[in-house]
């Protein structure tokens, strides 16, 4: 019998699949430094964010066919390695790209209108303070007509840019091998595209320099941040900035540099360098928007991933 470790948990619907497969799924958590004494014994990990599947741990379990990651980015995972060793690597990136993108707008919304402020400000009853608030957050901007920067097209960036569209804000995409993409606008109810748009790439000085938002859909695996110094400077005046892929693409020191001169006028961060403990600054600041790595937790992407991951295990541990 094949035996898979959940260690970081799975959709009811993808551990039914591969139940009705055959396949022995444990779904306990084993803590990172117990896992190489643990992991010996199964044919499959699946990992989320959370566990590492590193070169040590990979070549301490020689029984191991492959490794699953629930959700986009493998910057946890040696992915080369673990191809080398003929182990399969696997991970669902269309599978959450709707629940990102949304994710990117709610802090957008948040931003542009003060929530994420107001809603820590009203008053618990209503007094004098209300007239003062409605006054201080009646400045808010609309996303209609503005324009969004999209660092990266890979399924979460075209989602986002679908999103944008839909909302009447003009793309400017930035990505290093995509050069053009297709774009379909589906009102609901309908079982086709009711407009389709092609974007093409742009440069990023050319991106920087006209972006109202900037939001940025790449991994990280270390090295230097996406977006710094240099970028921020480029910048134009006023611009919101939204993170909800990893932590590091953005420098956060540069960032609060930005939103403390001025600027950037706000950021929306749903991930962060020092995960699980993001430093101070960062989540005090008032000017940010903040979400603790929620972009892929919505009821129906954890389904999709979950149903998606089991499929292909299947497909490769038969």
């Amino acid at each position: 019998m094949i035996r898979i470790l959940a260690n970081d948990g799975l959709h009811p619907a993808g551990l039914e699949i591969l139940q009705k497969a055959g396949y022995q799924v444990d779904m306990n958590h084993i803590p990172q430094e117990d896992l190489q004494d643990h992991l010996k014994k199964y044919d499959a990990v699946i990992v989320r964010s959370a566990t590492k599947v590193r070169k040590e741990l990979i070549e301490s379990c020689p029984g191991l066919k492959a490794i699953a990651r629930a959700g986009v980015g493998l910057d946890n995972i040696d992915v080369h390695f673990a191809r080398q060793k003929n182990i399969h690597v696997i991970n669902t990136p269309g599978a959450s790209a709707e629940s990102v993108a949304e994710l990117v707008f709610a802090h957008m919304l948040s931003l542009t209108r003060g929530v994420h402020q107001a809603n820590r400000q009203m008053p618990p009853k209503g007094h004098s303070d209300f007239k003062a608030l409605k006054k201080s957050y009646s400045k808010g901007q609309q996303l209609r007509g503005k324009t969004i920067g999209i660092i990266g097209l890979g399924k979460i960036g075209i989602e986002t840019a679908r999103i944008a569209i839909a909302l009447g804000m003009q793309v400017i995409p930035v990505d290093l091998i995509i050069n053009q993409v297709e774009i379909g606008i589906r009102l609901y109810g309908s079982d086709k595209d009711d407009l389709q748009v092609s974007l093409t790439t742009k440069s990023m000085e050319e991106m920087l320099q006209n972006a109202d938002f900037i939001s940025l859909h790449v991994p990280f695996s270390g090295g230097k941040p996406i977006i710094g110094t240099d970028e921020i400077a480029q910048m134009k005046d006023g611009v919101i900035l939204i993170n909800a892929a990893r932590g590091g693409v953005i420098d956060e020191d540069a960032l609060l540099k930005g939103l403390n001169s001025g600027k950037i006028a706000g950021a929306g961060l749903d991930v962060f360098l020092n995960e699980p403990a993001p430093r101070q600054d960062i989540l005090s600041h008032p000017s940010i928007s903040l979400s603790p790595h929620i972009g892929g937790s919505t009821e129906e992407a954890q389904r999709n991933i979950g149903v998606e991951l089991a499929q292909k295990l299947i497909e490769v541990l038969g």
